[in-house]
């Protein structure tokens, strides 16, 4: 790009093989059809790799990617994302994160980190501006996230520099392993920490000086104030900077959709002990916010007395609760921030960690698992088991292989245990009882994911009916939720504007999740930012470019309509207690959300390959 705005126009490219660093120009088109972060990481995965590659070769590239709002003075643009082949699932993977550390790569003049081979020692990556070395890690090599991030700002002489990093969990190739920026924003899903480990690199360390050029300065700061008017006023805004996500804990568990003892319920009986209001009295100490955010909802936390008195870290957010907390029968909320700050500095995925802890103690009850001796609640012994899985030691060797290749050692009575979508572990909801997510975590291209669509307007229609009815012209009747017949468009329409927001690195609890942003706002950002003539049809085009783009790339690896279906449990097992008891899925009306998903994206009915690429 000769002439850029938004966008830095520079691509930096680095084969740990070879020690070569060298810097390749961000061409126009690729801006323009893929817009930046997640579209540009995935198309570039797309284009690189051959179909077959083992996630852990080191052709297998990890991809860094800032859009062309991150770094600037949008609201909530602190988001980056990092892109490789999961080692967990065999399909595409990627992993979002907040903090500072993407905008400081931004403004060190990079859109995108492209890095392939293998070190033969621990190395780091040092950016700064238009310095760019790789240095000896072999000192770091074993220390954790947080020691890692300590060890390399004092090695470059300033608290400043902005690091992200793999722990134990990477290092050991734990297929769910995590990469950490400031000690608690994980990029944590499908487990690129690993491939990370697999490559012998430690960390990203950069510092930049530059800033981010818009192309209208007056009109773009007219687009950001009215953003930040819009988030103000929101009516979630004051849930959203005061409690954050934990506020869901509640909100979940009265839905009767919070996973509980590995989804054998949807309520739990202890919940109360999990909640907001106990965690912000006894435990928050602080506050904290990513990167030019208005709301600031992430907390620090300090256990000052019991068992886990001294625990300090930052968080946890709902999934993590429910990950350690419902999902393993454990109300020891104390317990939980001890497990968030342990995977944190581990660097391990919570929602992964607590599925597969959750599985393995089912399979313990149930007599399959004959070597487990933790039991549901047992809250010591879900932290050893954290533990074990980083260091691969005992039974956490088979645990960190992730929930479905474990119980593929273990035979059909564990996979049919196995709460998951193309080998990733589900989150934090029981889809029984809300039927556009569960179609939203089917198809999703990372598997087992909410954030591909995070329908907010599903669970919490109320205070976004007008939004809905003039976005969507979908009327909201009260049981909204159980309803299966509008929940393709609305998957389809979520699905396209989240990648517009992952791809402009902007964060979705402000954009389309929590709903103060919508696509007008976007669309003014991005003309007001780069001086692309863009309309919001246009972008939503590319939203959904960006969605086939992932799906070919899974189609290549063997992924077809039979991986979009719920797994068994969710299938064929009613929910049994609670609000929602009786609830499950009616594999007919699926069926029917399924292909009309097919129809409005243009993909296949039978074999769900897209008809067209839309990349022209």
């Amino acid at each position: 790009m000769n002439k850029h705005y938004g966008w830095a126009g520079t691509i930096l490219k680095i084969d740990l093989t070879e020690g070569r660093i060298q810097r390749e120009t961000l061409s126009k088109d690729l801006a323009y059809s893929y817009l930046g972060q997640r579209g540009i990481n995935g198309k570039l995965l797309y284009d690189t790799i051959p179909p077959g590659t083992d996630a852990f070769h080191p052709n297998n590239p990890v991809i860094f990617g800032v859009g062309p709002l991150g770094g600037t003075l949008a609201p909530c643009s602190g988001r980056f994302t990092v892109t490789s082949k999961s080692p967990l699932t065999g399909i595409f993977g990627d992993a979002n994160s907040g903090g500072h550390w993407g905008p400081e790569l931004k403004q060190a003049g990079y859109d995108h980190i492209f890095i392939t081979g293998q070190s033969s020692r621990p190395v780091y990556l040092w950016i700064d501006d238009d310095k760019v070395e790789l240095r000896d890690a072999s000192h770091i090599w074993g220390k954790t996230t947080w020691e890692t991030e300590a060890a390399i700002q004092g090695e470059l002489g300033s608290d400043k520099i902005q690091v992200l990093s793999i722990g134990p969990g990477g290092e050991n190739l734990v297929r769910f392993a995590a990469i950490i920026a400031n000690q608690a924003r994980a990029a944590a899903r499908t487990g690129i920490g690993a491939v990370m480990g697999s490559k012998n690199l430690k960390a990203v360390a950069v510092r930049g000086s530059r800033g981010v050029g818009v192309a209208d300065p007056t009109a773009f700061a007219e687009a950001v104030a009215e953003c930040e008017e819009a988030i103000l006023h929101d009516p979630l805004y004051k849930y959203s900077s005061n409690i954050g996500t934990p506020v869901l804990t509640d909100m979940v568990q009265g839905l009767g959709a919070l996973p509980t003892r590995n989804f054998q319920e949807s309520t739990f009986e202890k919940a109360g002990d999990l909640s907001a209001d106990l965690l912000y009295k006894n435990y928050v100490s602080g506050r904290r916010g990513c990167y030019n955010c208005p709301v600031g909802c992430s907390r620090f936390y300090h256990v000052k007395k019991g068992t886990y008195a001294g625990t300090v870290g930052e968080g946890p957010e709902y999934e993590t609760i429910a990950a350690f907390g419902t999902k393993c029968g454990n109300s020891n909320l104390a317990s939980i921030l001890k497990a968030n700050t342990l995977a944190d500095q581990l660097g391990l995925d919570t929602i992964s960690t607590g599925a597969v802890i959750g599985w393995a103690l089912e399979c313990a009850e149930k007599g399959i698992l004959q070597e487990l001796d933790v039991t549901w609640g047992d809250h010591q012994g879900i932290l050893s088991l954290i533990e074990k899985i980083a260091y691969r030691q005992g039974i956490g060797n088979l645990l960190a292989e992730g929930t479905l290749k474990a119980a593929e050692t273990l035979g059909s009575e564990a996979v049919d245990l196995v709460v998951h979508s193309k080998g990733m572990e589900y989150p934090a909801t029981d889809v029984r009882a809300v039927k556009g997510m569960a179609l939203g975590f089917a198809v999703a291209s990372r598997g087992g994911d909410h954030l591909r669509s995070l329908p907010v307007y599903e669970v919490a229609p109320e205070p976004y009916k007008d939004a809905i009815r003039e976005e969507l012209g979908i009327e909201i009747t009260p049981d909204y939720w159980l309803d299966y017949k509008t929940k393709p468009q609305l998957i389809v329409w979520h699905e396209n504007w989240h990648a517009i927001v992952d791809s402009l690195s902007l964060c979705k609890l402000e954009g389309i999740a929590m709903k103060p942003l919508r696509p007008a706002h976007f669309t003014k950002l991005v003309r007001t930012a780069t001086g692309w003539d863009i309309s919001q049809e246009g972008l939503e085009k590319i939203g959904s470019r960006i969605i086939d783009t992932e799906r070919l790339f899974n189609v290549q690896e063997g992924i077809r309509r039979l991986d979009d279906y719920p797994p068994k449990r969710i299938l064929n097992e009613p929910i049994s207690t609670g609000p929602s008891a009786g609830e499950k899925l009616n594999k007919n009306q699926f069926e029917k959300m399924l292909n009309e998903y097919y129809r409005l994206r243009g993909w296949d009915i039978k074999s769900g390959i897209p008809l067209m690429q839309q990349n022209d």
